[in-house]
């Protein structure tokens, strides 16, 4: 589609002479040392390097910077500093190598009653009444009634930040579920100077008011977990290396109860990638550690590329066995377009499928323009 393309034309035009498929080392290592945080800051020190810390909750594991290296280079760095490898407590270490990574949402082509703006527009809520018959009820206001509402459940959206002050949002927001990678910092809020560039910087506060968006404040929609704790990552607006997954997918393992996800290598029919070593580590810690012992929740949407006539099986995220693999349908019970078929699919959930489906309503941007929108969806943990 078009914001494919301008993605594709932007790598090209900022690298102008390898070509588009080319590696692009940077300036970040992920080194694991033996001998504690110590040991790490006296070996960094002795070569030139800067240790930002621990990657997320990966023991032993650390994320080292130099600052005299090439930011991006199609040839992976040599010189003294390389020299690390050799040291007898550095047991690994990989320079970080920039993925390509795109987000799997997609544009637009009752008995219990909310004053929020757009509940009416609700209809796969409202599938057992006559106004807003649907194919086949979710049984949400089923759930609602039962009590299962979200309480005492952390959520993460790994994406390209949450817009934390948002009305529909900051009720339920959660500052200890969310962090920037990208930035290296404590505010997940993403960049509004690339709003009209890059439109897709709104994605994750979209998919954050699905999950949590709260009930009953006269504004936009009602999240499907509407009482749920709700934090953002931002770390698809930058190079997205191992190490950046690897942070995102570690964050607080014992506080964040699901981590959700909605972007994959590329779904052109011809990509197969996933998780590398640092973010395979992680979704194991994860699930063996994560949420007390329980073990961390990942879902994952299983991708659009259904046009390139891409298989998601191709897709070593979405695929993967740590990993709950959630696809859609749209509004007449038929397969979207967009879909992508493969075994690893766990569930489905409402999306929108042609021009005369129904859409899903999202939250948007309050700071950009209106705060609600029907949208194209394949985005849903519950």
């Amino acid at each position: 589609d078009a914001r494919s393309s301008l993605c594709v034309l932007a790598l090209c035009l900022s690298f102008a002479s390898p070509p588009c498929n080319a590696r692009i080392y940077t300036n970040h290592w992920a080194v694991r040392i033996a001998g504690g945080p110590d040991v790490a800051e006296r070996i960094a020190d002795k070569y030139g390097y800067r240790n930002m810390g621990q990657i997320g909750d990966l023991k032993d594991h650390y994320h080292f910077f130099h600052s005299r290296t090439i930011k991006r280079s199609t040839l992976s760095s040599r010189g003294r500093h390389s020299f690390i490898s050799m040291e007898p407590k550095v047991e690994w270490d990989q320079q970080q190598v920039v993925k390509r990574r795109m987000q799997e949402g997609l544009q637009p082509r009752t008995n219990i009653f909310y004053n929020d703006a757009k509940w009416s527009s609700m209809w796969y809520i409202h599938c057992n009444d006559d106004v807003h018959n649907c194919q086949s009820d979710m049984n949400i206001m089923g759930a609602w009634k039962r009590g299962y509402t979200g309480k005492d459940v952390v959520v993460t959206i790994l994406d390209d930040g949450i817009e934390r002050n948002h009305p529909d949002l900051f009720q339920n927001y959660d500052p200890q579920a969310s962090f920037d990678v990208n930035g290296n910092d404590m505010d997940p809020m993403p960049r509004y100077d690339l709003f009209i560039l890059q439109s897709f910087l709104r994605h994750g506060t979209r998919c954050a008011g699905e999950v949590a968006a709260a009930a009953n404040n006269s504004h936009c929609i009602v999240g499907i977990a509407y009482n749920a704790r709700i934090g953002g990552v931002r770390m698809l607006d930058g190079d997205v290396t191992d190490m950046v997954e690897a942070k995102s997918l570690s964050l607080q393992p014992q506080h964040i109860d699901i981590y959700s996800a909605s972007w994959g290598p590329d779904d052109d029919g011809k990509t197969v990638d996933g998780p590398a070593s640092l973010a395979r580590q992680a979704f194991e810690n994860g699930i063996r550690m994560g949420r007390k012992g329980r073990g961390s929740i990942f879902v994952w949407a299983s991708g659009n590329g259904g046009r390139s006539r891409d298989h998601c099986s191709c897709d070593g995220y979405t695929n993967s066995i740590y990993t709950i693999s959630i696809s859609s349908t749209a509004e007449s019970g038929r397969k979207p377009w967009y879909l992508e078929e493969c075994s690893s699919t766990l569930t489905t959930t409402y999306s929108s499928g042609e021009n005369y489906d129904r859409k899903i309503v999202r939250t948007l941007f309050v700071h950009c323009e209106v705060a609600c929108l029907a949208v194209f969806c394949l985005h849903s943990p519950f």
